[in-house]
């Protein structure tokens, strides 16, 4: 049988954690996220939580968890929690650049601040702050970055916001060289160019990609963006002139000093798909033969990003997980 990557999902963002029960409460509680499966590997000491939007409106709703977008994966080495000295590579220091953030679209922008703040959530940039006052930065407890940007604004001074219209909608990767990331996202992960955005003043373009929907327009140029109420979505951020510097690259997260993970992607049928991986001559971390764990494998961006590669257990069982 052949892969067909019109069937993938951009299914997950991998993220470790010093601390599960801080960090899970925490986006239960300012997004509205929900824990909706759990699992535990005590041999190897870890556990992984995967935070989703489940609320009755939510895109993928009460849906299996490797058939949905949008999700967080939290992974916690067993034991960190009560390491004094234990701290995460948010990516976003140097000499460890790489990782960027994540992003949550909300209804209202600034009802959201505003309830962030009376919850003592700690901010990296408010509205108010520098030109853009269309985005704010706010940190979670271990210091990643969440950006929050608004659906649509309201004049209406009795606005509220409401958890239950919230959306993951991207993660965000910086990239050495573009040619070179673009041809892996398209040709080999099947993704389609959603968006681009040019910044030659800033010296840098944003392109956000994803597993295109019917009727969905593609590289749309335009002001307004037409995806804060989707999910599934990868933002790479290429800073100009990158791709000359000899020797240049950025930190994947997972050399030490650890933090982001991998992002993930969930398929029709694992063994085609990674037999088409195959095909293409791709960089291996992890094929399905290696290690005891038979139902994943790992492959590498050309920014030696890590991406897993799972089955979509909704389109053909593999695995009880």
């Amino acid at each position: 049988m052949a892969t067909n990557t019109s069937l993938y999902k951009m299914n997950h963002t991998m993220l470790r954690v010093k601390d599960p029960k801080r960090s899970v409460e925490y986006y239960q509680n300012n997004f509205g996220m929900k824990l909706i499966r759990k699992l535990d590997f005590e041999e190897s000491k870890f556990s992984l939580y995967f935070l989703a939007f489940d609320s009755p409106g939510a895109e993928s709703a009460g849906r299996q968890w490797t058939d949905r977008e949008g999700i967080l994966e939290l992974t916690h080495n067993h034991g960190t929690e009560n390491d004094e000295n234990y701290k995460v590579n948010t990516g976003n220091v140097e000499p460890h650049r790489g990782f960027g953030h994540i992003c949550i679209s909300v209804d209202h922008l600034e009802k959201a601040c505003e309830k962030l703040e009376s919850n003592n959530v700690p901010f990296q940039k408010r509205p108010s702050d520098g030109h853009m006052k269309h985005i704010a930065f706010v940190l979670d407890p271990d210091g990643y970055w969440i950006e929050i940007v608004g659906q649509k604004q309201s004049d209406s001074a009795s606005a509220s916001t409401n958890l239950d219209v919230y959306h993951f909608s991207h993660t965000m990767l910086r990239v050495k060289d573009v040619e070179k990331s673009m041809q892996f996202y398209r040709s080999v992960l099947g993704m389609s160019l959603l968006r681009t955005c040019e910044l030659p003043e800033a010296r840098f373009n944003v392109y956000f990609l994803g597993y295109a929907r019917e009727g969905e327009e593609r590289d749309y140029r335009g002001e307004e963006n037409p995806l804060l109420d989707r999910e599934g979505v990868v933002e790479l951020t290429w800073n100009y002139g990158t791709e000359k510097e000899e020797g240049f690259k950025y930190h994947n997260g997972n050399e030490q000093p650890q933090g982001f993970g991998h992002l993930c992607i969930s398929v029709d049928d694992l063994d085609a798909a990674c037999a088409r991986f195959e095909d293409l001559n791709i960089n291996w971390k992890k094929r399905l033969t290696d290690g005891k764990m038979k139902n994943v494998a790992f492959i590498l961006d050309p920014d030696n990003y890590w991406i897993e590669v799972i089955q979509n257990e909704s389109i053909k069982s593999r695995v009880s997980w």
